[in-house]
């Protein structure tokens, strides 16, 4: 019989079982690849951003956001913050975002290791759950290895690149277990469109503000880099409103991203265009547009505004100064899906966090049963909110399951 079993060696189930091996429990962790933290290694490009100074709810998608406030609390951000520094992890901050000063995530994945095997946290690779059932204790694939547990600690993760090792598993193991999953989707994932246009554009990178309509409502808007893509866009603002395209489309619901090519124009760009071209006389538009924008991104925005590209500026008229304009700062584009979950970071949707108790992420419906990471209905803008996420439920979990 076994005191703790961690099913999920990643971010959250690491330090779940640092946590309870810390209050005294024997905790052995349960991983189904050949070593544990293997999507550690892929966060930050490979640098591990692992936590942001605004660890602020509004960065994140979830049905009950009033539950996570009570998890992001400044409390638990202090402890995890203490609790890397007492890691030994010198963090080099940028704008807000952490990375370990190594700039490799490697640094974060073996601080965990080491510190887990310090406290004797036994760990099991190549291990598959395929099924749990509680009667009096857990018992963890009944009809083959057969582990007994009073304490079981789902840290599986979600269907988000499953080159990683998450294949969706513990949605099925947590259905077993009475709890309800909202439709996993998945989100930091690119955008699809479906124009005649995209393989014209394709390979080119830009700073503008991308904002979300859905139904014709305004419901989110990002700056950042965009990627212009031969399938539709993609880039860290783009990432940041797909979990809420996702749900949306799910929904059949209607969803446009209208994007400015322009953000650094607050003034009348009508006005703008034509001080532009009188200054630089003699250009055709095409010419006009190039001084600040991409050639292949400049022949698409003409050609939706139905100007040739020979044209010279000082020959256009109103009404296709008006079009340039529009498409300029507000070009519009239908998104017809996202990328598959393999491309995908994290996934939308998940385990209810109202069915767990937010100071020790115990199930509301099992005794013994703990949810940590992104199995559960939490979805983070890129940034570290994910992993931040991850570490603070797993301190959680793992605390909570010390004082069980």
């Amino acid at each position: 019989m076994k005191d703790v079993v961690v099913i999920g060696g990643g971010a959250s189930g690491l330090v779940a079982a640092i946590f309870a091996a810390k209050g005294g429990k024997h905790v052995t962790i349960l991983e189904r690849n050949n070593t544990c933290g293997k999507k550690i290694l892929v966060t930050g490009n490979g640098r591990c951003n692992y936590w942001n100074s605004d660890m602020n709810i509004s960065y994140y998608l979830s049905n009950d956001l009033d539950v996570l406030e009570k998890i992001i609390t400044g409390d638990n951000k202090k402890c995890i913050l203490d609790f890397f520094d007492i890691l030994g992890i010198v963090p080099n901050i940028k704008n807000g975002y952490y990375y370990p000063f190594s700039n490799q995530a490697t640094s974060v994945k073996n601080a965990l290791l080491i510190e887990a095997n310090l406290l004797g946290v036994e760990i099991i690779t190549d291990f598959k759950v395929t099924e749990i059932v509680k009667n009096e204790n857990f018992i963890i694939n009944p009809s083959k290895e057969r582990i007994q547990a009073k304490n079981v600690i789902l840290s599986t993760g979600s269907k988000a690149a499953s080159y990683t090792g998450s294949d969706g598993i513990g949605y099925v193991l947590a259905k077993s277990l009475n709890h309800s999953v909202i439709k996993p989707l998945p989100s930091l994932v690119q955008l699809k469109g479906n124009e005649k246009y995209f393989k014209k554009w394709a390979g080119v990178r830009s700073l503008v503000n991308v904002s979300l309509y859905e139904d014709g409502k305004k419901i989110k808007e990002e700056y950042g880099e965009i990627q212009l893509t031969d399938y539709g866009i993609s880039g860290v603002c783009v990432f940041n409103i797909s979990g809420y395209v996702a749900t949306g489309l799910s929904q059949g619901k209607n969803e446009c991203v209208v994007i400015d090519f322009m953000p650094w124009l607050d003034d009348d760009l009508n006005k703008w265009l034509k001080k532009q071209g009188s200054k630089v006389k003699g250009r055709t538009v095409s010419e006009l547009l190039e001084g600040f924008l991409n050639y292949k991104l400049v022949k698409v925005i003409l050609e939706k505004s139905n100007i040739c590209l020979s044209m010279l500026f000082d020959n256009l008229n109103e009404k296709q100064i008006e079009n340039l304009s529009n498409n300029l700062k507000h070009f519009n584009l239908n998104i017809v899906g996202t990328n598959s979950f393999d491309k995908a970071q994290i996934c939308s949707g998940g385990v209810p966090l109202k069915e767990i108790n937010p100071e020790t992420m115990e199930s509301l419906k099992i005794s013994g049963l703990y949810f940590t990471g992104e199995i559960l209905d939490v979805a983070g803008a890129c940034g570290g909110y994910n992993l931040g996420f991850a570490w603070i439920s797993g301190m959680l979990a793992g605390k909570g399951v010390s004082n069980d």
